[in-house]
């Protein structure tokens, strides 16, 4: 896919058919709509296109919105580039985009700068400095200058109608096995292994002490989890233990991110890793004594392992997101 960061001495691209939007995540329903945009674009000739941005419109609209991501610029670019679509624009969005009204954008943004002939609308996307205007109002617009906008339709798995902030909603019930099936592949959270207070090693389960890359990229719930670790210089994901919350056992205060990864002894520190969530085992809990804890992860290493067996048959396979992430 050819990502091209809009400027104003862009080259005026080949014809296209497109679709527009923050495409968080590039879950299922993103994909869904952007495949239609590639048939269509077959069917009529034309290049298939996705138009996003470069930060959330909300942060510009709102200064004081800090959004959850489900993914980083550079992992949104990495996705998207799996599409299948030919060409990726990428749009600076700042006060004087937000003030655009819709019919201007798709005058002189979308057909003027980026030759877009046909606009595929996801179900519930609106555009424009007026969000009370929609579908009916975008599709007269372009037909005045010589687009067709179409409206597509939802993608439901599982009963839901997937969207990012319902994979969001999902995240941040802990419910990590439903957002994937709803991602199409396991939720990553990538940064760098630093020191911590290491608790793990003195029950003899040392972990590492992972510091996120991106602030705004959104944490899983406070919870154990089992989970894939993509580590810096390791050729696969190894399996790992995880656990997100503040370990009151031990009293602690501060919310960190800690793997424990199975049968791994290598030093982690300063090393990057990329957590791919795979299933919630439990809550985090405060126990009466370390031996108590200690007794507790044993367990819990072994329900980590049942669960990562059972998720290469029955759960999405892990996207490259992780693996790429680990290797930056």
């Amino acid at each position: 896919m050819q990502t091209t960061f809009l400027t104003p001495g862009t080259p005026l691209p080949p014809p296209c058919a497109a679709t527009i939007g923050f495409f968080d995540g590039v879950h299922r329903g993103h994909r869904y709509l952007i495949s239609h945009v590639i048939d269509v674009a077959g069917a009529k000739g034309l290049e298939p296109a996705v138009v996003t941005f470069d930060n959330h419109p909300r942060q510009v609209l709102h200064s004081d919105y800090r959004p959850a991501l489900l993914s980083t610029p550079a992992e949104k670019l990495a996705l998207l580039g799996q599409t299948g679509a030919a060409r990726c624009f990428v749009l600076h969005f700042d006060s004087r985009m937000a003030a655009l009204p819709a019919r201007q954008f798709i005058e002189d943004v979308l057909l003027g700068q980026l030759n877009v002939r046909h606009l595929v609308i996801g179900y519930d996307n609106r555009f424009g400095h007026d969000r009370a205007e929609g579908f009916d109002d975008y599709r007269r617009y372009g037909r005045a200058v010589g687009i067709d906008v179409e409206q597509w339709q939802p993608l439901e798995v599982g009963g839901v109608r997937v969207s990012s902030s319902v994979v969001r909603s999902l995240l941040l019930a802990g419910e990590v096995d439903m957002a994937s099936r709803c991602l199409g592949y396991h939720y990553t959270v990538s940064g760098t292994v630093a020191h911590g207070r290491h608790v793990g090693t003195s029950l003899g389960f040392p972990t590492a002490n992972i510091v996120p890359d991106d602030p705004l990229k959104l944490v899983p719930a406070a919870g154990v989890y089992a989970v894939e670790a993509s580590i810096e210089g390791e050729e696969r994901p190894l399996p790992a233990m995880l656990n997100i919350g503040t370990c009151p056992t031990f009293d602690g205060t501060a919310t960190t991110i800690e793997a424990h990864v199975l049968d791994y002894s290598a030093d982690l520190y300063g090393r990057r890793m990329g957590i791919a969530f795979v299933k919630r085992l439990r809550d985090e809990r405060k126990f009466r004594t370390p031996a108590e804890l200690a007794s507790q992860l044993r367990h819990d290493i072994g329900h980590t392992r049942e669960a990562l067996a059972a998720s290469q048959s029955s759960q999405p396979s892990q996207s490259s997101q992780s693996s790429q992430n680990s290797q930056k």
